[in-house]
């Protein structure tokens, strides 16, 4: 794995260290009523530093389509940026889960790559769908690249000491932007 990323949201600055790079996966939006107040500065400086920029949602109870409307809707992403929903919340169901995919996909499939954050606990406890849209992105605390599953996953989140940090299944960045474009 050539490719490194994080993954920042109001907890972290607007202005994150870019070092050695290549995306940004930004919190957008959860439920239907929080929007990143970070979003937009933390985007604009990803672009700057010339990384592929993704957004995620952070997936509650409720209205699936109507959390997918205001994530679209609400999100600062242009065309070609990857969006994720973030299924941490043990009250969403893998039904649900699947749900926000579709109507994301629906909304926004033509232009944007879809795809599933989770941990790697509720990849194998709580999904029985193995549905990730686009892309699995697990999130397990172990050695970069090498999570603890067997589906096929694009991005790995291995720590969140002192942030966020993933890496991607990618050759190098040009694979990766390649990838984004559908």
């Amino acid at each position: 794995m050539t490719v490194h990323g994080i993954d920042v949201s109001s907890h972290q600055e607007s202005t994150y260290s870019t070092s050695g790079l290549s995306f940004v996966f930004v919190k957008a939006t959860e439920g239907v009523s929080y929007i990143n107040p970070r979003m937009v500065q933390q985007a604009a400086h990803g672009r700057k530093a010339g990384l592929m920029v993704g957004f995620y949602h952070f997936l509650r109870p409720g209205d699936m389509k109507a959390q997918a409307r205001y994530f679209v809707e609400e999100c600062a992403s242009v065309e070609r940026d990857p969006l994720f929903a973030d299924w941490e919340d043990t009250g969403v169901s893998c039904a649900e889960k699947d749900a926000f995919l579709a109507e994301v996909k629906r909304l926004r499939g033509a232009t944007h790559r879809v795809g599933l954050y989770c941990g790697q606990y509720f990849w194998l406890n709580r999904d029985t769908t193995s549905n990730a849209g686009d892309a699995l992105w697990i999130a397990d605390y172990v050695t970069p690249g090498e999570p603890r599953i067997k589906a096929k996953w694009r991005f790995h989140q291995y720590t969140d000491s002192p942030v966020d940090t993933n890496v991607g299944a990618f050759a190098d960045r040009a694979a990766l932007r390649k990838w984004a474009e559908g």
